[in-house]
């Protein structure tokens, strides 16, 4: 949460009386330039009239921003994270056990170099041996965490989400990605349905044949991919292209029937066995969606799901069909 000398912000802690008494002392360390470790203790004690008796135990770190040096910090925050190549913020909190002092900022690369520093001095300190060996790669998309006294804040790549299908379903699972923070490229071959007005959010719009549009496009590690076609014939074609590429996740709409048809003929065309068993089909969690909308919401919740925890979880994981059709030709 970013606090303003006229009691503007942008942000927020959840409100309620723990932001109230962060944002009042924020307020009067501005003044004196100071920094402070605040802990609130969540329970009957504390905040009871506010609704505060969930329990668990906030720290929060106010913390000025002083000067030239400290801006530049943050301007160099900007600039890497518009290049979309990820970085991470290393935070001091605990001096004991992280050498250095308390809101010491590193802003680490994806190599683990430094990229910029602040400290309360206005001194370019060197990264502590201690953040170095605790620093996890970006590859494995961590959420933030602490360890060794030091607050971890990773800004991670973007996820790019090829939506091949540019129908009804099509169109409100890009609406609701890019609401999520997903950069949405649409395929289809219909200039029609695939056009600007209907993806307002997306990054990019291709138009042409499935086969050809698809053919040496740029996928990588942090591309999701959705087949959500209008036909048989062009999920099939799809999942050709996109089965064996470097994808973090392939997903494919349709019923069990469909699916298993289309799993038989890939097959039989030399798509791996090991391949298809990394798709998800049928596709999204399952909630009991029946109207497009909540089918949207039942395919961006599992996109959520697997680019945040790494898996989807068990309990709303549908069945692969890969095994059933295993077991039927055995």
């Amino acid at each position: 949460m970013l606090v303003f000398p006229d009691g503007s912000q942008v942000g927020t802690l959840g409100g309620g009386c723990v932001e109230a008494e962060v944002k009042r002392r924020a307020l009067r360390l501005l003044d004196a330039g100071q920094t402070e470790l605040l802990t609130f203790n969540l329970d009957s004690d504390y905040g009871w009239d506010d609704g505060l008796i969930c329990g668990g135990r906030m720290k929060m770190l106010v913390d000025p921003v002083r000067g030239e040096a400290e801006f530049s910090y943050y301007r160099h925050l900007l600039e890497h994270l518009a290049t979309d190549q990820g970085c991470t913020e290393a935070v001091i909190l605990d001096p004991e056990k992280a050498d250095g002092q308390v809101a010491d900022r590193f802003l680490l690369n994806d190599s683990g170099e430094v990229i910029a520093t602040a400290s309360q001095d206005g001194t370019t300190n060197p990264l502590p041996n201690s953040i170095a060996q605790q620093l996890r790669p970006l590859s494995q998309r961590p959420r933030p965490y602490v360890a060794g006294g030091v607050s971890f804040l990773p800004h991670l790549r973007r996820c790019r989400l090829v939506i091949v299908g540019a129908g009804h379903v099509g169109q409100k699972v890009g609406e609701l990605a890019a609401a999520c923070d997903f950069d949405v490229w649409a395929v289809d071959d219909r200039e029609q349905y695939c056009n600007a007005e209907r993806f307002p959010q997306a990054k990019r719009l291709i138009v042409g044949e499935i086969d050809a549009a698809l053919s040496g496009l740029d996928i990588d590690h942090n591309t999701y991919c959705l087949i959500v076609t209008r036909g048989h014939q062009h999920d099939e074609e799809a999942l050709y292209h996109l089965a064996e590429t470097p994808a973090r996740y392939v997903g494919l709409i349709g019923s069990q029937r469909k699916i298993k048809m289309i799993f038989e003929d890939l097959l039989r065309d030399g798509i791996s066995r090991e391949a298809l068993s990394r798709v998800y089909a049928p596709l999204g969690l399952d909630i009991g969606s029946q109207t497009v909308p909540e089918i949207a919401v039942s395919i961006v919740a599992e996109l959520i799901a697997h680019r945040n925890l790494g898996e989807i979880p068990e309990r709303y994981r549908r069945p692969s069909l890969l095994d059933s059709l295993t077991a039927s030709q055995t």
